[in-house]
């Protein structure tokens, strides 16, 4: 017989339910404030959401605990996720972006090659669902925070036949009131 949770007669723990995206912590770090008073210890957390269908999201917060660290970035994350387009099962054409000292260059891959990347890369690829793209880090940075934000630069900046064609109607209207 079942109760009013949907469980089990007997059965106390509550049903897991599926969660919209899922979550990789990219890098954590404890980080150390030097006051007058002596030294503050908090901890830093880069925290990488995805759906696996195009949605992708980052975000860095720090907190006094790990946890609470951990769940600053995960609502950071969540306020600034992004569409990625996917043609093919891949990116619609080549893209390079630079943030900071990362360069990155992304590439279209073929049906059936994967993800070909490293590190930072291919964690945002994976969990936005890319399934076969082909990238490479320029550069001799290692900093794995400024390279997942020249990823979504890279990711953000895709030319698709909609939004040139949203330019296109601005430029056309823009024209005309003049």
């Amino acid at each position: 017989m079942m109760n009013k949770s949907g469980g089990r007669r007997g059965d106390r723990r509550p049903r897991e339910e599926k969660k919209e995206f899922d979550q990789y912590i990219l890098d954590l770090a404890r980080v150390t404030r030097v006051t007058k008073g002596g030294k503050h210890l908090s901890f830093r957390a880069c925290v990488i959401l995805g759906d696996r269908h195009g949605r992708v999201g980052f975000g860095l917060a720090k907190g006094k605990d790990v946890q609470l660290g951990v769940e600053k970035s995960v609502k950071q994350a969540r306020k600034h996720i992004i569409t990625v387009p996917i043609v093919k099962a891949t990116i619609p054409h080549m893209v390079y972006s630079k943030f900071k000292a990362a360069k990155i260059m992304l590439k279209p891959a073929p049906e059936g090659s994967g993800i070909i990347a490293g590190g930072a890369v291919r964690a945002v690829l994976d969990l936005a669902g890319i399934p076969n793209i082909s990238s490479k880090i320029l550069g001799k940075t290692k900093n794995k925070i400024a390279i997942a934000k020249a990823t979504f630069e890279a990711l953000q900046s895709f030319k698709t036949g909609r939004r040139r064609l949203q330019v296109a109607k601005n430029i056309k209207i823009e024209e005309k009131t003049n």
